[in-house]
């Protein structure tokens, strides 16, 4: 199986934001795309790892062995299932520490599961698993380094907090609690219990503030891309606009439970490609 094929595939979160990725990176030269795609596939693989059911020690032992595997790779040495990825890492100057730095944000759900982080954490988690994707991701699309690195902060940090708030049953479900300890404190809730806080009444206090947050970086975002040529950050633009619009359904049904799930329909996603690939 290719990396393409194997990305079209694949499910990174919810079939419905693995095909906003996938119709996003299409649009790319294939030189950029097979580079977004092998990004793509090493965030996936690394993510499977932490998310399974297996013992946590042999998931800390597997995500130990990608740090051993991405450094032999910076050291002249590919193991075979990153022998590909030499090419690109080479064009686009891919760093080793964004690789890492997934690698340390799946990490943070292994040891034991997060349950209301405090700001902090939650900042440092963002960061790992949204952000240094972006920076990868941002060498690949060609933007300059500060605006690149303005951006992958923003944008990752924007989806991610999209994604906690879209999950929040689904996370609570695998015993897992992404929203921030001083929200719920504020809140007057004071259990970190997953089910307990899903069903808790004053839930929609809590996630007020984070979509406040996530607008803010939507905006922050949009004008690092309207600084920037178009052919740039057509790719970040589809994804910004398609999560932008999830986070929007979001607030128009609520945070009250019970919580149906919210995805955007295939018309809107065609619409949203045609306007920012296309026209």
């Amino acid at each position: 199986m290719t990396l393409e094929t194997a990305a079209a595939s694949a499910s990174y979160g919810t079939s419905a934001s693995g095909s906003s990725f996938y119709a996003a990176m299409r649009i790319l030269p294939h030189a950029q795309r097979e580079a977004m795609f092998q990004i793509y596939s090493f965030c996936r693989q690394v993510d499977d790892i932490a998310d399974s059911d297996g013992p946590r020690d042999v998931r800390l032992a597997a995500l130990q062995q990608w740090r051993d595997d991405i450094n032999a790779l910076y050291e002249g040495h590919p193991p075979a299932r990153l022998r590909d990825y030499v090419p690109s890492v080479r064009r686009f100057d891919l760093r080793r520490e964004d690789f890492l730095a997934i690698v340390d944000g799946m990490e943070m759900d292994v040891p034991q599961d997060i349950r209301a982080p405090d700001l902090a954490t939650l900042d440092l988690y963002c960061d790992r698993v949204a952000s240094a994707v972006g920076r990868l991701s941002v060498r690949v699309f060609g933007l300059a380094e500060t605006d690149g690195i303005l951006l992958a902060h923003h944008l990752g940090c924007a989806l991610q907090l999209t994604n906690i708030l879209r999950d929040i049953d689904e996370d609570a479900g695998i015993g897992r609690l992404y929203l921030p300890r001083e929200g719920l404190l504020h809140a007057g809730i004071t259990s970190t219990d997953p089910s307990k806080v899903t069903a808790d009444p004053s839930l929609p206090k809590v996630c007020a503030p984070l979509v406040a947050r996530a607008r803010a970086h939507f905006e922050k975002a949009d004008e690092v891309m309207c600084r920037n040529p178009r052919r740039l950050v057509r790719a970040p633009r589809i994804m910004a606009k398609y999560y932008r619009a999830i986070l929007e359904l979001l607030v128009i049904r609520g945070f009250v439970a019970p919580r149906a799930p919210v995805r955007l329909n295939k018309m809107a996603r065609i619409l949203i490609i045609l306007r920012y690939a296309f026209i």
